[in-house]
């Protein structure tokens, strides 16, 4: 894993930017601590960094290039099938002079063309250059799971792995106020869009083709395609075969030069990956993360049972609210796009601990999207399916409002819970997905903002948005829902906590329940097989229930929640304070100063509010005093 940058000059204006290469490429070295190249022709740029995970040698540095030195490549991810892939293209006479991954990549191009990348397991973001026909290739991954930005003008298309990159070339930093609003809602911004206007996100499953002046942008994978026809299978069948692929991704994912661990939670997912990977490895390395002084977080317990079944050697790092603290600024300090998912925190300290003994992870992260395993599938599949406690809930949503509603005790998250159900009630499922997804609804997102700010708002803009992350909702099973939280919620939030996380601390992380294959095998099963009454993942609990302990069948799901409603009085007091400074909101423009007076009351003096709708306030005000960007005001 690794990180990529580049310019694709179409004019002598577009050309000069190339004098920012080198600090596009040094400013993600965190991506890439281990080598550094930039590739220079005449109007195409190649910078990369190397995290060196296969073929440790000098010899697999990039950019690389084939051997008559028509094409090059930058390539960040992991090609697992590219020995299967090698030994195709030696049959066809290539020959090969180093052992790595990319070579294999970089040929499989030349011989096969874009259409090499259906061949490809394993996630990626790269760029092939020919310079006999001037065009460059450039792919991002199936289900997205390594990023690629873009931004293109009359001079010049620049791309890179991240935002940072593109910031080096002098982008103008215009504030789109309709991400700033999804923001508020969601806690991040949705691809294709960014907090700029004129910075763009390559989809999941997508390639851009250029050649002279010419760019296209062309999806190459899209799951609900592959997903068209059900499998007929028998529940213990599925089971069976569930088990099956996921032997074969994580044997795959086994592969490496250099140490490799895997994070373990406690929960069914990471416990799952942890249970199959340890057949294949002699004493696997795993880690996770606790708290000390918060019982309700900590799951550290179950961990160690998993740990003890299959005698891995087992890291648990205790955490206290000190440690978030002191790690919190310099987290912030890395995103050039303002990212709201406060778990994001605990994913930091646990990619940098866990970097200390090992450069590879695997993660149990997709399965909760695959499988339905959050809480708001189960209130899905019960709103579509109502009974007696929906028709309660709904009739007692008055009194239910009046309680105390917190994410940081467990009867007021019941209460929390309880009540967006009884909203959600209301909706059409598509308006109820939208609403589950938001942290904060949308109507009380607009009464937050400045009128000035509210009027940049591109509502048609908006909507159109909105409604492509509700596209795959029509209100039948929970496969539906699956699917949209694939395209929106895990590619967005999920997967790029992880990357961005695990990439600051020069980590590579792989999630074997998102190889393609298993994906599809997933979403090609009937909902009854993934929810049914009170039981979530129900196929994938049941199918791995022979290897992990009882008592992990016997504990409620947690998020990785944060602690931070208390440090907002404390520690981070100062910090609160000027983030909502009267004077700079009312520069800023964004927020209506009345209310963030009346949210520092709040916060100072209350426990009853949301510390994460809070969280993605101070994200941006802090972001926005980092950047400085520029916005039109009204």
């Amino acid at each position: 894993m690794c990180g990529i940058t580049g310019l694709f000059a179409f004019n002598e204006i577009g050309r000069m930017q190339a004098i920012h290469m080198h600090k596009a490429t040094e400013v993600i070295a965190h991506r890439g601590p281990n080598a550094s190249d930039v590739y220079s022709s005449h109007f195409v740029h190649l910078g990369h960094r190397r995290l060196s995970i296969i073929d440790l040698s000098e010899g697999a540095n990039q950019p690389m290039h084939d051997a008559s030195g028509r094409y090059t490549i930058v390539f960040n991810g992991e090609i697992y099938n590219y020995q299967e892939i090698k030994e195709q293209l030696k049959n066809k006479g290539v020959n090969f002079v180093t052992s790595s991954d990319t070579e294999v990549l970089l040929y499989a191009y030349i011989h096969y063309g874009k259409e090499c990348i259906n061949l490809f397991h394993g996630f990626f973001g790269f760029a092939i250059y020919d310079n006999e026909d001037n065009s460059l290739f450039i792919a991002r991954d199936r289900m997205g799971i390594k990023p690629l930005l873009y931004s293109i003008d009359e001079d010049k298309v620049v791309f890179g792995s991240e935002m940072i990159s593109l910031l080096q070339f002098g982008i103008e930093k215009e504030v789109d106020p309709t991400s700033i609003f999804q923001l508020l809602q969601l806690t991040y911004i949705p691809t294709p869009d960014s907090v700029f206007k004129n910075i763009k996100k390559l989809p999941q499953g997508h390639y851009m083709f250029i050649k002279g002046k010419e760019v296209s942008i062309e999806p190459y994978y899209q799951l609900k395609k592959q997903c068209i026809s059900p499998l007929n299978l028998t529940y213990e069948e599925a089971q069976e075969e569930l088990l099956k692929v996921m032997d074969a991704s994580i044997k795959e994912r086994m592969v490496s030069d250099v140490p490799l661990g895997a994070f373990l939670s406690g929960g069914i997912d990471s416990s799952a990956v942890v249970a199959m990977a340890s057949k294949h490895t002699e004493q696997l390395q795993t880690f996770s993360i606790g708290y000390k002084d918060e019982p309700l977080f900590d799951e550290t317990h179950y961990a160690e049972l998993v740990a003890k079944k299959y005698n891995t050697d087992h890291t648990a790092f205790k955490l206290t609210p000190d440690d978030f603290y002191n790690h919190l600024f310099g987290m912030l300090d890395s995103y050039a796009e303002p990212f709201a998912d406060a778990s994001a925190l605990a994913v930091n300290i646990l990619c940098r601990e866990t970097k200390k003994k090992v450069t590879v992870a695997l993660s149990g992260d997709g399965a909760d999207e695959m499988f339905a395993g959050y809480n708001k599938h189960l209130g899905e599949w019960k709103s579509r399916n109502q009974g007696i406690l929906a028709k309660v809930i709904k009739a007692g949503l008055p009194l239910l409002k009046q309680l105390p509603q917190s994410r940081n005790s467990a009867l007021g998250n019941k209460f929390r819970q309880a009540i967006k159900f009884g909203e959600g009630l209301k909706l059409s499922p598509q308006e109820r997905y939208w609403f589950q997804c938001c942290w904060r609804d949308t109507e009380t997102t607009r009464s937050l903002l400045s009128l000035d700010f509210k009027k940049q708002i591109d509502e048609s803009a908006f909507l159109q948005r909105k409604a492509q992350l509700t596209q795959h909702i029509n209100g039948e099973g929970i496969n539906d829902v699956l699917f949209s939280d694939l395209d929106g919620l895990l590619v967005n939030d999920m997967l790029h906590k992880v990357d961005s996380m695990s990439m600051l601390n020069s980590l590579e992380v792989r999630v074997p329940f998102l190889d393609h294959r298993v994906v599809e095998f997933a979403m090609r099963l009937p909902s009854e097989y993934k929810i049914h009454g009170n039981m979530k993942k129900r196929i994938l609990q049941d199918a791995f229930k022979p290897l992990l302990p009882e008592e992990l069948y016997k504990r409620p799901k947690h998020g990785f929640e944060v602690p931070l409603m208390n440090g907002y009085k404390t520690a981070l007091r100062s910090w609160v304070n000027e983030m909502l400074d009267k004077d700079f909101v009312a520069n800023q423009g964004v927020f209506d100063v009345n209310y963030t007076e009346s949210l520092k009351n709040t916060i100072f003096n209350s426990s009853n509010y949301d510390q994460n709708q809070v969280w993605s306030i101070l994200v941006l005000q802090n972001w926005w005093k980092k950047y400085n960007p520029s916005l039109n005001k009204a």
